[in-house]
């Protein structure tokens, strides 16, 4: 199956198909999305869709995997930074809300607790694909912070959490239960700000 799945990759409407079935689980879900509407949506017939695809839930793995491949590309290294924490935290904080107030990462995060029991292992390749590297990403910048000693961290790990968790005050309930669907910047300027200064009083040099 793997191996099949290589070679169909390689496809002239393969992406097409991918790109159609993406739209139509985020719409409807997995239960809701039917061959017919994602055939229609890619713009080919149902057979050139079964012969990339034997089943709707094949489809759906490859339409998760793109997903997490194209997180993982988009990884920035904070530890490379020659600026002072604050003007990297302010980074790594704008790069939180770039996941966690996305409306695409949004609509994946609610299909998968709606499919957790049909699909158990799907969460955790996203979650490892893209929190779980940004959270590397911001504790391995703390690392190096501490020991340039510009910053006061004995547990690097656990003050990466903290600082994400700063970064969603105030806003991620909001946005995950659709209270509001958008922020200003002057909004989302006050939860930064606030999450930078709470960070550096707890653990600044």
């Amino acid at each position: 199956m793997n191996q099949q799945a290589s070679v169909l990759r390689t496809g002239r409407k393969f992406d097409q198909v991918l790109e159609g079935a993406r739209e139509v689980f985020l719409a409807d879900g997995f239960e809701g999305a039917s061959v017919d509407k994602i055939a229609k949506a890619a713009g080919v017939s149902k057979a050139t869709l079964y012969s990339y695809f034997p089943d709707k839930r094949v489809l759906f793995m490859e339409v998760v995997r793109s997903v997490c491949v194209q997180q993982a590309d988009s990884s920035l290294d904070l530890a490379e930074g020659c600026c002072g924490p604050r003007d990297v935290l302010r980074l790594a904080a704008e790069r939180v809300h770039g996941v966690l107030l996305n409306g695409f990462s949004l609509q994946l995060f609610r299909i998968f607790v709606a499919e957790a029991d049909r699909f158990p292992e799907l969460g955790p390749m996203f979650y490892e694909s893209g929190p779980m590297v940004l959270h590397g990403q911001i504790r391995d910048y703390l690392a190096v912070a501490a020991e340039r000693g510009e910053l006061a961290i004995a547990d690097v790990d656990l003050a990466a959490a903290q600082f994400i968790e700063l970064c969603k005050a105030d806003v991620f309930l909001r946005f995950l239960f659709k209270i509001d669907e958008s922020f200003s910047e002057a909004e989302l300027e006050r939860v930064i700000s606030g999450a930078i200064d709470t960070f550096l009083a707890r653990y600044g040099a």
